[in-house]
């Protein structure tokens, strides 16, 4: 029997599914087709039999899954399926599957590189020097802008929210920079933070202490603005902040605020919300904040 598949969700760089299925033994056929809006998604994948799909970036809801009348599998290429209505998938039969091992060492590569970017002010100094300020004690713009801000990173305090597959993956290469790693996450038994070298702390005590947060957390119902004005007041005014996970953990406008009254040293984003985000957005022409297109 052929299966048809629907490949939704297309990006340079992505495997050739087709390929890997039939060095399976599968017997399929498979259409490929960017789609980005329900319609699209309808259109392309209303007899699949299996869609691969990215959960968080496309409208997965209860009507789009209606129309997908065939449909037993929804494949996101992506850890997080927060775009797919699972509750409606199961009451129409489909299965749905991630990949919780997705860009473990990616993500955790790019946490790594926008730290280190916030902390030697790399943005900046690239920036400068292509003004025509060259990094010298006589340039009065690196004096007195960058200079002052620049970081050691041996010795400093990296904070976790989470301690998934990707901050776990991540610890040893901030070990690495000497980095002391602390980690909030009250789902993960004690026995992996003393395997991984971690020290376990309450969300409060991770906010005082650290010099650089990193966030993991899944996006859901409990951590959907998880970090806000409340918790930013926690920081020291010297740390910085770091999302990779999802945009909606961080509540972007009291973001903003904070970061306008210099409460804190700067941020570094991979994700935002909304996102996209405009390049209109006040956030995005602050100069202590680096955003990077998921």
């Amino acid at each position: 029997m052929s299966w048809k598949i629907a490949q939704i969700f297309v990006m340079p760089g992505r495997p050739d599914y087709e390929q890997l299925l039939r060095q399976a033994g599968a017997d399929v056929t498979l259409t490929k087709r960017m789609c980005e809006s329900e319609d699209e998604i309808i259109a392309t994948a209303s007899d699949a039999d299996a869609v691969i799909c990215s959960g968080p970036l496309q409208p997965l809801n209860r009507r789009v899954l209606e129309k997908l009348v065939k449909c037993r599998l929804l494949q996101t290429t992506s850890v997080g399926y927060e775009g797919i209505d699972v509750a409606a998938a199961t009451e129409l039969g489909i299965i749905v599957s991630n990949v919780p091992d997705y860009c473990l060492e990616e993500v955790s590569d790019h946490v790594m590189g926008l730290i280190l970017a916030c902390t030697r002010k790399i943005v900046a100094l690239n920036e400068a020097v292509k003004a025509g300020k060259w990094t010298s004690v006589a340039s009065p713009y690196i004096r007195e802008k960058i200079w002052p801000n620049l970081a050691r990173l041996r010795g400093k305090t990296l904070g976790l929210v989470g301690f998934g597959r990707i901050p776990q993956c991540l610890v040893p290469k901030a070990k690495g920079f000497g980095l002391h790693v602390i980690a909030y996450d009250p789902f993960v038994p004690d026995s992996v933070f003393e395997t991984k070298e971690v020290v376990k702390v309450d969300f409060d005590t991770l906010l005082r202490e650290s010099d650089i947060i990193s966030l993991h957390a899944a996006l859901n119902k409990n951590t959907e603005g998880l970090i806000g004005a409340e918790q930013l007041k926690k920081m020291k005014s010297t740390a910085y902040i770091v999302n990779t996970a999802r945009g909606p953990l961080i509540k972007t406008g009291e973001l903003y605020d904070c970061l306008t009254k210099n409460a804190i040293a700067g941020a570094a984003l991979d994700v935002t919300d909304p996102e996209p985000i405009s390049a209109d957005d006040p956030i995005v022409k602050l100069d202590n904040v680096i955003i990077t297109g998921h």
